[in-house]
């Protein structure tokens, strides 16, 4: 019987080897084959020779990497570009700028990336030109172009909100396309008719292009009104900016253009890719727990909804395979990825994967056997923290419990997972792992 100290280390190397192959260089370098003049896209052939120059345009936690991939694979084929991401995040590059801004929250760096790309994409790319645009999770903050009559402030004031309010990412994109000129297919009117091919770290369940990094390439399936209707269903159409209700209201009224949809001309000469995905993340995962000795399943790569409820759902999980080793035999591991919501109503600090496992912590405890659970942000980012997620296991509450013996309550109620796991240890701290494919679950179990 393995005891939790070792579950704990053999959780640890199932997250870093999981991390390692959700690199975005190695996925670009998967996804591209070039051959003289000739680059292979998944099966569709580009000769760049046709061109008159290659741009790279990028936002994102992993826009470094991919770029650099990028100019690794086409060398001086690549006339220059611009890219955009997290603070702390950026590379050294040879043939395009890199800048940084904020996440989660845009802020004056995201506003002046946003000229910055719409400039470069007016004033340098031509008609007869390639565009690599390279996108990943935290373009939507760290990529920013206000609709008219919309200032910063207003964008911050009304994803801060969304945020709070348990908005999933597909709410809150639909939302921040109709607040700017550069997302929802905003970049596209702009390059239009450059060729350009969209290469794309996946961080959004479903891999839907509309909506990671708000899909600023990409046709907008959602409407002005469609915005409204979020809004009221959340209860935010009232606290959201004056301006942003103005606009919104005379989007739906026909007095504004809508973003551009499916069939739309200024998508005709661009392509997009998924270079990597959650779902990859996962099943390297399940492998290395296999090596180890677990029999491993994936549950799924499209986790979504309440956060505490999906937490209970593997606590259940793990209760039945704990009394009738059942859907798995232990030594057990189950593995899962996605991205939850966690809605706001307290004062406290942490993210949405520390808060997954501070709700394991009492369920846990109620286990016969040995059981670890960690849950880690593959960004190395996880809420506004320096964590990337937190660990805890069957003797988590006891330890708590020598702190206070509300410790657990009252952390629950403040959304205060990182003071919690803070205090006993436990926080997951990577770094900035400069990639983006949403959150990695894993629950051990032993004899």
């Amino acid at each position: 019987m393995k005891s939790c100290r070792s579950l704990r280390a053999d959780a640890a190397r199932i997250w870093k080897e999981a991390l390692r192959a959700s690199d975005p260089a190695a996925a670009m370098r998967k996804l591209l084959n070039r051959e003289g003049t000739l680059l292979n896209i998944a099966g569709r052939c580009i000769d760049l020779a046709r061109f008159r120059k290659v741009w790279i345009l990028g936002a994102g936690k992993a826009a470094a990497p991919m770029a650099r991939a990028a100019e690794q694979m086409l060398g001086n084929r690549i006339a220059g570009g611009f890219l955009v991401t997290k603070y702390g995040h950026s590379l050294p590059l040879k043939r395009a700028e890199i800048v940084e801004a904020g996440h989660p929250l845009p802020d004056s760096g995201s506003a002046a990336a946003g000229r910055r790309m719409l400039s470069f994409a007016r004033e340098c790319i031509c008609e007869d030109d390639l565009v690599f645009c390279l996108f990943s999770g935290g373009a939507s903050a760290l990529l920013v172009s206000p609709a008219p009559g919309i200032t910063l402030r207003d964008k911050i004031s009304c994803t801060r909100l969304l945020q709070d309010s348990g908005a999933d990412i597909y709410q809150m994109n639909a939302v921040r396309k109709h607040l700017s000129a550069i997302k929802g297919g905003g970049l596209a009117r702009v390059l239009a008719p450059a060729r350009a091919v969209s290469l794309i770290l996946s961080d959004v369940v479903g891999d839907d292009i509309a909506t990671i990094a708000s899909g600023p390439t990409a046709p907008d399936p959602t409407t002005f009104e469609d915005c409204i209707d979020i809004l009221k269903g959340l209860n935010l159409l009232g606290r959201v900016p004056r301006n942003v209700r103005k606009l919104l209201d005379l989007g739906r009224s026909g007095y504004l253009e809508e973003t551009p949809k499916e069939g739309d001309p200024v998508f005709r000469n661009i392509d997009s890719f998924i270079a990597g995905s959650n779902a990859q993340t996962c099943t390297v995962a399940a492998e290395t727990a296999k090596r180890l000795g677990y029999n491993s399943m994936v549950l799924t790569s499209r986790l979504d909804g309440d956060n505490a409820a999906a937490a209970r759902l593997h606590m259940n999980i793990a209760a039945k395979i704990g009394a009738h080793d059942r859907p798995l035999r232990r030594p057990a591991c189950i593995i899962s990825g996605g991205e939850t919501t966690v809605k706001i109503t307290g004062k406290g600090k942490g993210g949405r994967n520390q808060e997954f496992v501070l709700h394991c912590v009492r369920p846990l405890a109620e286990l016969s056997s040995p059981c670890v659970v960690a849950s880690v942000a593959t960004d190395g980012t996880d809420g506004p923290t320096d964590a990337a997620g937190a660990v805890a296991d069957n003797e988590t509450l006891g330890r708590c419990r020598e702190i206070g013996t509300d410790f657990l309550d009252e952390s629950l109620k403040r959304n205060d997972s990182y003071r919690f796991f803070q205090q006993l240890g436990d926080l997951v701290i990577t770094g900035p792992t400069r990639t983006n494919v949403m959150d990695l679950h894993i629950v051990l179990l032993s004899c």
